[in-house]
């Protein structure tokens, strides 16, 4: 199999993966919605910022660092499980300690207990991160999208019985520890890998280096995605919390079940194709058009209907996460463009310039937040603040990527121009079909949302096989082909 249809098979499972996470997730997540309050839904997330921000400590990037590598060997594997095992008992016990400060600080008792079983996930992470890696490297896709799914469905059945029986927010934090026990009984007998132990640090020397770079770039980028979190969860308190991370992750859903589909795979490819400039160059610009087309409808998707799909779907009391939720849609090209100039830098060892970036980034989006909430005490500046930091995150880190693979600034534009075209004239459409419904559909939130949903999917798919962008044409044809296949004419 060559490396095209070796990506093009990864990405296809990655996709699999990632979408059926993302459309389970979002309807077990309509039922939690239903059953919970913002509040529950906030008092997690503030949880989760510390418990977070120790995983990618206990993980050390080391994982990445075996994917990347040339070649691994038992011994490697047996050190980077000893490191992560004994990172797991320092950072439980840690946490342990610290729960009743942190309980003091936010001056709820609960978060004591909270953290404290929280925690306990990270005595078995190193049980699910070593044959995670295993499967990556070697690009078993299909074995992890079937992984990723079964524990998004055991952690939401727990989770919805146990909210269903009263439990409030012990729902979601034992949901999530079944969700990760289960990962961990399938990934073992997948991966075909046995923990065992090594003292020899000394081999884990080059793993760890690279691994540490890596590491602190997640926990940077982390700190970017998660400030908003802290800052609203000390000011505005959970329900805040809770109504903005709503639109965030809806917002970002789209994002994560494509071009973090890509992201993966392209790493992969761009680390064994290091030697050969023009083929990295390639890859990502072409990644960057597929992506785009793909994913931006729904964003124009969100920008139109996102009152409708959250008093709709979650209900009345979610309504004020209407606001970030459109808002956030403007950050989507900016995400693109961030998420893979980072593959680009990771697979060609270049973290050391991304570095600076992610930090000054997580900077202004600290300070961005912070005046946002103190001038105009909203979940809505709080987003605004947020698409500003991703307009400048995106730019800098894609300048990184043009000198890291020697690219020109007109292959973006070039790669974004059937995109741009393709969702001028969807917002087109949807504004002329706005103004033809009847009052009695626009004022029916769900009828509303279906209407638009399924004649603005039926335009984009016409266009998009049916327009002559030559960019386009290998794509369109074998989406004509499948479709022959199955029956439909194209």
């Amino acid at each position: 199999m060559s490396l095209g249809q070796s990506m093009r098979h990864g990405i296809v499972w990655m996709f699999v993966g990632n979408t059926g996470k993302q459309v389970l997730g979002f309807l077990f997540g309509i039922v939690l919605a239903r059953l919970l309050v913002p509040e529950d839904f906030g008092t997690l997330l503030t949880i989760q910022v510390f418990t977070g921000l120790a995983g990618f400590v206990a993980g050390g990037g080391m994982g990445q660092a075996l994917v990347r590598a040339e070649s691994a060997t038992r011994e490697d594997y047996d050190i980077v499980f000893t490191l992560q095992i004994i990172t797991g008992i320092l950072i439980y016990a840690g946490f342990f300690m610290a729960a009743p400060w942190l309980a003091k600080w936010y001056d709820t008792p609960l978060y004591t207990t909270l953290l404290r079983v929280s925690a306990l996930s990270f005595l078995f992470r190193p049980f699910v991160n070593l044959p995670s890696s295993i499967l990556h490297r070697q690009m078993r896709y299909r074995a992890q999208a079937v992984v990723g799914i079964s524990t998004l469905i055991t952690a939401s059945i727990v989770s919805i019985a146990m909210a269903y029986l009263g439990y409030g927010v012990w729902s979601l934090i034992w949901g999530g520890m079944a969700g990760s026990l289960t990962s961990m009984l399938m990934l073992i007998p997948l991966s075909r890998w046995r923990p065992g132990f090594s003292l020899d640090f000394r081999r884990g020397k080059g793993i760890a280096r690279y691994g540490m770079l890596t590491s602190f770039n997640d926990i940077v980028h982390y700190l970017r995605r998660q400030v908003s979190i802290f800052i609203l969860s000390r000011t505005l308190g959970p329900s805040s919390v809770g109504l903005y991370n709503k639109g965030e992750s809806l917002a970002g859903m789209p994002h994560g079940f494509i071009t973090g589909s890509v992201y993966h795979v392209l790493f992969r490819a761009m680390a064994a194709e290091q030697t050969n400039l023009d083929k990295c160059r390639y890859l990502f610009h072409r990644s960057i058009t597929l992506v785009a087309v793909y994913a931006t409808p729904f964003y124009v998707g969100l920008l139109w209907l996102a009152e409708p799909l959250i008093r709709g779907v979650y209900g009345e009391k979610w309504a004020a996460a209407a606001g970030p939720l459109m808002i956030l849609a403007f950050a989507w090209p900016f995400w693109l463009l961030d998420n893979l100039s980072g593959a680009v830098l990771a697979a060609r060892n270049w973290l050391g310039h991304e570095l600076p970036v992610q930090m000054a980034t997580l900077v202004i989006s600290a300070l961005g937040v912070a005046i946002a909430v103190l001038l105009y005490g909203s979940v809505e500046a709080v987003a605004w603040a947020i698409v500003c930091t991703a307009v400048y995150s995106s730019l800098h880190l894609y300048s990184l990527a043009l000198r890291c693979l020697q690219a020109r600034m007109i292959d973006l534009l070039r790669a974004l121009l059937p995109a741009a075209l393709l969702n001028l004239l969807l917002a087109a459409f949807l504004f002329g079909v706005d103004r033809l419904l009847p009052d009695a559909i626009r004022q029916a939130d769900l009828l509303y949302l279906a209407v638009m949903g399924m004649l603005g999917g039926l335009f984009y798919v016409l266009t998009f096989l049916y327009l002559p962008i030559r960019s386009l044409q290998a794509e369109r044809q074998r989406w004509k082909l499948k479709l022959r296949l199955s029956g439909v004419p194209a």
